[in-house]
């Protein structure tokens, strides 16, 4: 069986954050979709749950939703094909009202590549590249 990874991101407007969603690459489910949930796919094992804050607090009983503009809750990674794909993602993320960062933490760019990426409210993604080829014998 292979397992399907579903995020939860919690978003202060549905319609914007599904049209940022899209726009660097998602695809909507409908069917999975309505006016206080995006159902947004990546491919078939990938999906970003968009919920309204109202709808995502539902799932967290008494905890209050981390406010991810100020501060980190977690970074979403997945791989691209290659370096030049992240860079891809990140300038439709900053041309789309997202905003990238590069963090140089000493690893050569020929071994791997990635950045942070946060959508309009601050939840982060962190497409990566790996270079498979590097550390076989």
């Amino acid at each position: 069986m292979t397992t399907m990874v579903l995020v939860n991101f919690p978003v202060s407007d549905i319609e914007a954050s599904t049209s940022f969603y899209e726009k660097i690459g998602f695809k909507k489910n409908p069917d999975f979709s309505d006016e206080l949930v995006s159902c947004m796919i990546w491919d078939e094992n990938f999906f970003i749950m968009l919920l309204s804050r109202a709808r995502y607090k539902t799932f967290i009983g008494e905890k209050e939703i981390a406010d991810t503009k100020s501060t980190s809750s977690a970074l979403i990674s997945f791989t691209f094909a290659n370096a030049q794909s992240v860079k891809n993602f990140g300038k439709l993320a900053d041309e789309n009202g997202g905003k990238t960062i590069h963090l140089d933490n000493g690893i050569s760019e020929e071994l791997m590549y990635g950045l942070e990426v946060q959508d309009l409210d601050g939840n982060c993604l962190e497409p990566v590249w790996m270079n498979s080829e590097m550390g076989k014998n």
